[in-house]
């Protein structure tokens, strides 16, 4: 759902932004399995479509190719640090950067209803304008250190 809903907003960004590659890897996911139904339910509330989506676990090319990853929970954080060496600096918690006390952990809501599901979409949209500006962040510290080489 994260990745639909990033890819999403970035579609009403500007360039590089609008470009970007948006991928979804699990630190236990099986390759190859689709969205969950509920997965699917709680995006298609908000016109979101998710029937494409194909799992896949996370790899080294990934992470030799990835801008920032965002993650759900604490532990979803500690799992990428534990299976990648050395850890990236650039592994964030998707709520982390809204501030104001609000929670930056997103419940899994694997197996759950799909109220549960819905909450979790939610959480997530509510994050997404923070993650956008620390993208752009990203984006355009990369193209200064372009220029400067």
């Amino acid at each position: 759902m994260a990745a639909a809903l990033f890819r999403h907003a970035l579609d009403a960004q500007e360039e590089p932004l609008r470009s970007l590659k948006v991928s979804s890897a699990g630190v236990s996911a099986f390759p190859g399995q689709s969205a969950s139904p509920n997965s699917v339910n709680a995006l298609k509330k908000v016109n979101i479509e998710l029937e494409d989506h194909s799992s896949q676990p996370l790899s080294q090319e990934l992470v030799d190719n990835t801008l920032a990853f965002f993650c759900m929970t604490d532990s979803h954080l500690a799992m990428l640090n534990y299976q990648i060496d050395p850890p990236p600096a650039n592994a964030f918690l998707m709520r982390q950067f809204l501030g104001n006390g609000s929670d930056d952990q997103i419940p899994d809501p694997f197996g759950g209803s799909l109220l549960q599901y819905e909450a979790c979409r939610d959480s997530m949209v509510e994050a997404i304008p923070s993650l956008i500006e620390v993208v752009k962040k990203i984006c355009e510290s990369a193209k200064k250190d372009q220029t400067a080489d």
